[in-house]
């Protein structure tokens, strides 16, 4: 392996007073950095202006009800230009900071558990993971898009840099990327929980696991590589700027720094869990962990802490207490360790661990490259000659401890009887069911019980025992554990529909209405008018029948009832209140996937048909969300006539919804056509659909920010060009220049 300069302490920051949980660098002040813990806080670190070597917090951010879980920066925006923080929390929140006051500028609900993940990209869009099992789109205050598929806790969110592609990783062991709000993908390969993402490029991503491994993977599906070097679970991870170097921190106390594909460097630290990190512009590294430590390290050395820091930070590190059970050093046996003289062999890499016999005692070692020498990093215990006697007596019987907990402030305390024997993530699971206490102290609790008998035998981990991340099995290292020839349309005699013989009164002389191609259309004119094309709000209705045809198909009602329903009378009873949910439903069962082609379009002309009335456009106003959904689902139906009906129905949609605040419902419009126009190739159903963009966005500032966010303008580019029909082409280049 090449040889690299090896980082080194550059300071240590007792500014928490609990476990730190996440870290970002932030775009300003310029290397500086916000922290978050389970003290309710945030921080903001500045560079120390007397000494290059230290950090001052610049203020602390308060506005969660509990834990603060996750942390990341949303870029600079003409509003903010020196970006925002946001932070989520186990109180189910999000809240969102300027960097120039302690209390947020807003607060995003919407969780229904723990917010324990936090993305940004680009446009102010935010990507929310929660307990939940769901993962959030945010943008300008309000949740765009919830993204569904997950069947436990999401815990790591990425945006990619381009294209509108979203990840989430999950304790269900799953990667999910999404498009548009919909799961594109899902990556498998991880045997426990996905507790980090990080972007590598617009095409590669890795992430890491409390199964101890690290993946890359490429968007497309593939995992190409697999990286082994840590021996608990893994928390976070973090991409140098060269896009291929990265670090990790975990479960085995460690930080851990890969180059060239290799663990170059193992850091340990004097605490159990090094639950984050981040990568300052300078190429420092910041490290949170459970005893409330943040740490930076540095491989600058003007920047490197003291010779008297450097080994104060060692001797700290000697005193740790190493239970071999938590996986840390791997597998073990105790009876079979060598002397002191072992340590006069040096090492095979950086990071190795060895343990020696000194007497009655057990003591850990790691291998420093750069030193050339066996550093101390912990005191082995857990032999069964430090077990205390039971001397405590609770409900009749004798324990080893017996604490108090306070859970609720101002409540009373609650006992809690522990042996050393006992798993404390078992017994704090019991404590919680016992007094009815939320799940979300689970890991307080036992990181308590953890702190509190160190130096004493901490159970087994018992399989049987939950996991406190994922819910799951504790893992424990080391152990086993028919439409293509639809062909035309039979109720007009074409391939292509046209909505309608006369022209569009909206349109202006001189030139064709879009719709239904009718006046003496000159490009020319176009080019001397405004945008005939969009936002367009009034209904677009498939009005053609052929009389003869209907007689002889079978299903003649249907068709009847698709041209019935512009009737203002029939509107009205057919979807009113009474009678209008069972008719939406009726509809939205002929349009499944694997129905009829002929019942799937028939279905969707109807819809269509039910926005020429008050009464129509108001059930399936109500409907929303579910018929939008069902009709997403036939953009993958090979048949250019119901991908004109799916065009025409989101079409009908972004008119009801021009000028409206309804920004979940345009959200949903958007994904809509934009995921449709991944699988439609007839020209009038993408002309369609671009001007439900393009109704969609016009005169929406946050909705176009989101359409930017999704990519649609880099996924339509390709229609600018088209000129047959021209119409294609010029709309696209006109809802181009509307997001620009």
């Amino acid at each position: 392996m090449a040889s690299f300069n090896s980082y080194k302490l550059r300071c240590s920051i007792p500014g928490h007073e609990m476990d730190v949980r996440g870290l970002a660098a932030t775009v300003f002040p310029e290397g500086a950095f916000v922290s978050v813990s389970r003290d309710r806080t945030g921080r903001v670190w500045v560079p120390n202006s007397s000494s290059d070597k230290g950090f001052t917090e610049m203020h602390s951010m308060s506005g969660h009800s509990n834990f603060v879980s996750c942390v990341c920066i949303i870029a600079p925006s003409e509003t903010y230009p020196r970006g925002l923080v946001a932070t989520g929390g186990n109180d189910n929140n999000i809240c969102v900071f300027s960097l120039d006051r302690p209390q947020p500028l807003f607060t995003l609900k919407g969780h229904k558990n723990t917010v324990c993940t936090l993305s940004s990209g680009k446009f102010g869009t935010l990507l929310s993971g929660s307990w939940d099992t769901t993962a959030k789109v945010w943008l300008n205050e309000k949740c765009m898009m919830t993204l569904q598929g997950h069947t436990a806790a999401v815990w790591a969110v990425a945006i990619l840099p381009e294209q509108g592609l979203m990840l989430s990783g999950s304790a269900d062991k799953t990667i999910k990327l999404w498009k548009a709000g919909r799961c594109e993908k899902t990556f498998t390969g991880h045997e426990d929980c996905v507790r980090d993402l990080a972007v590598i490029s617009n095409t590669e991503f890795f992430s890491c696991s409390n199964d101890t491994s690290i993946r890359r993977w490429l968007v497309t599906g593939e995992c190409v590589q697999v990286y082994y070097s840590h021996t608990n679970f893994i928390y976070s991870l973090a991409v140098f700027p060269n896009s291929q170097d990265f670090i990790s921190t975990g479960e085995d106390r460690s930080l851990r720094i890969w180059r060239q594909g290799e663990c170059s460097q193992t850091i340990r630290l004097p605490a159990q869990s090094v639950w984050c990190c981040c990568i300052l512009p300078n190429g420092d590294i910041v490290v949170g962990a459970s005893d409330g430590i943040i740490r930076v390290f540095t491989e600058a050395e003007d920047r490197m802490a003291s010779a008297e820091d450097l080994q104060a930070f060692e001797d700290e590190l000697s005193k740790a207490t190493i239970d071999p059970k938590t996986g840390d050093l791997g597998d073990i046996k105790l009876e079979d360790l060598p002397g002191r003289e072992h340590l006069n062999e040096p090492g095979n890499r950086d990071g190795q661990t060895r343990l020696i016999k000194d007497g009655q005692k057990v003591e850990a070692y790691q291998w420093s490259v750069s030193d050339g020498r066996w550093m101390k990093i912990g005191d082995v215990v857990g032999g069964s000659n430090q077990q205390t006697s039971k001397s405590v007596m609770y409900e009749g019987k004798e324990y080893d401890y017996v604490f108090s907990i306070d859970v609720n402030e101002g409540g009373p305390s609650m006992k809690l009887p522990y042996n050393v024997t006992d798993d404390p993530w078992l017994t704090a699971h019991n404590f919680l069911q016992k007094n009815d206490l939320s799940p979300m102290f689970l890991d307080q609790v036992a990181n308590f019980i953890i702190e509190n008998t160190k130096g004493h035998v901490v159970g087994p981990a018992q399989p049987a025992g939950g996991d406190p991340f994922t819910g799951g099995a504790r893992y424990i290292p080391g152990s086993s554990s028919d439409t293509a020839g639809f062909g035309a349309d039979p109720f007009t005699g074409t391939g292509r529909y046209i909505p309608g013989s006369g022209p569009n009164p909206g349109a202006p002389v001189g030139v064709a209405d879009p719709f239904t191609g009718g006046g003496a259309y000159s490009s020319a004119a176009l080019r001397q008018t405004t945008n005939i094309y969009f936002p367009k709000t009034d209904g677009v209705t498939f009005e053609q029948a052929n009389s003869s045809q209907i007689i002889d198909i079978v299903f003649p009602v249907l068709d009847i009832m698709r041209l019935a329903v512009r009737h203002p009378q029939v509107n009205e009873s057919l979807c009113g209140e009474a009678e209008g949910v069972q008719l939406c439903n009726h509809l939205l069962n002929l349009m499944r996937p694997e129905g009829r082609p002929a019942n799937q379009m028939l279905a969707l002309r109807t819809l269509c048909n039910c926005f020429s009335g008050r009464h129509g456009r108001a059930l399936l106003m109500a409907q929303r969300e579910t018929v939008l959904s069902r009709a997403a689902d036939l953009a993958t139906v090979c048949n250019k006539n119901i991908h004109i009906a799916l065009a025409t129905l989101v079409l009908n949609y972004a008119g009801c919804l021009h000028l409206q605040p309804d920004l979940e419902a345009k959200a949903q419009c958007l994904s809509v056509a934009s995921r449709a126009l991944e699988t439609v190739q007839d020209k009038e159903a993408v002309f369609r659909l671009l001007v439900a963009l393009g109704t969609t966005v016009a005169s929406d500032q946050t909705a176009q920010d989101l359409a930017r966010s999704l990519g649609v303008s880099s996924q339509i580019s390709k229609y600018s060009s088209v000129s047959d029909p021209s119409k294609v082409g010029e709309c696209c280049q006109l809802l181009l220049k509307e997001l620009q």
